[in-house]
């Protein structure tokens, strides 16, 4: 039996006071796949990755979340969907009063968890999943802008999630410590199985992501299918919105080998 994809959206439609923000967006990403979302600022990208988590319900068109039609539930109805997707959004957001480790149990006792020695235990195993956990009791506030997209990343992935969203995980990061989050994006990736869909200005981190795996030896990147590790290829997609349509829907070598006017601008 076939397995649906992770998200399928077919002719999506958006608008903003009479503004198509997006316009006839229709893609797939199968599951397990990564998918890296392009394009200038105010293209839609954002909008995008809300439409997927129900934010933003279609003005037109279908939003599908591994088989299930999300687009006519209600907001009540989509909790159950919304937990099998964590979202970190830019710069972090963590709640500025709440210390690293109740930013991360926070979405555990929004879905009735209430067993404190299992909150703690699931808490502290995330936190050292992105090697956080000396951090357990600081504020946000005490910790460098590398360190809280790593506890956003926590708190995104505590609940399980089966696809993870990113828009702009390395916004405002300097080279190293985007390497650092693109490692730990390969991680989970690559280690727990998990759908990813990331939104990028930095066209270096897409195409680190479409052709590097995680190493648990190296605990750093390695090409894909070198020594052994990993999957090859990996199975990345780029798609690129221009003024809220798909622009280019492809591979990384597709993409680098394109001779198109606009991609070989943005991509230079």
């Amino acid at each position: 039996m076939p397995v649906s994809p992770a998200v399928e959206l077919s002719n999506v439609w958006v608008f903003f006071e009479e503004k198509a923000v997006l316009s006839d967006v229709s893609l797939t990403l199968e599951s397990g796949g990564t998918l890296a979302l392009l394009g200038v600022t105010g293209t839609g990208k954002s909008v995008l990755l809300k439409v997927i988590l129900g934010l933003i319900k279609p003005d037109a068109g279908e939003v599908w979340v591994e088989g299930h039609n999300l687009t006519p539930l209600a907001d009540a109805d989509l909790a159950p969907y919304r937990r099998r997707m964590g979202m970190v959004f830019q710069e972090g957001a963590l709640f500025d009063s709440l210390s690293v480790f109740e930013n991360v149990a926070f979405p555990l006792r929004e879905q009735g968890m209430r067993d404190e020695a299992a909150i703690e235990q699931r808490v502290r195993e995330v936190l050292g999943f992105v090697e956080m956990e000396h951090a357990i009791d600081k504020m946000p506030s005490e910790l460098s802008g590398g360190m809280r997209r790593r506890v956003a990343i926590a708190r995104a992935t505590v609940s399980q999630p089966c696809l993870m969203l990113y828009d702009s995980p390395t916004a405002g990061l300097d080279p190293v410590t985007s390497h650092t989050i693109n490692v730990l994006l390969a991680k989970l990736r690559d280690l727990n199985s998990v759908t990813t869909l990331f939104v990028t200005h930095r066209l270096q981190d897409a195409f680190t992501l479409a052709n590097y795996v995680y190493s648990p030896e190296t605990r750093d990147l390695v090409p894909a299918g070198s020594d052994g590790v990993g999957r090859a290829p990996v199975h990345c997609r780029f798609l690129v919105l221009r003024d809220g349509k798909v622009y280019f829907q492809g591979t990384s070598l597709e993409l680098a080998r394109s001779e198109d006017l606009y991609l070989r601008k943005f991509i230079a």
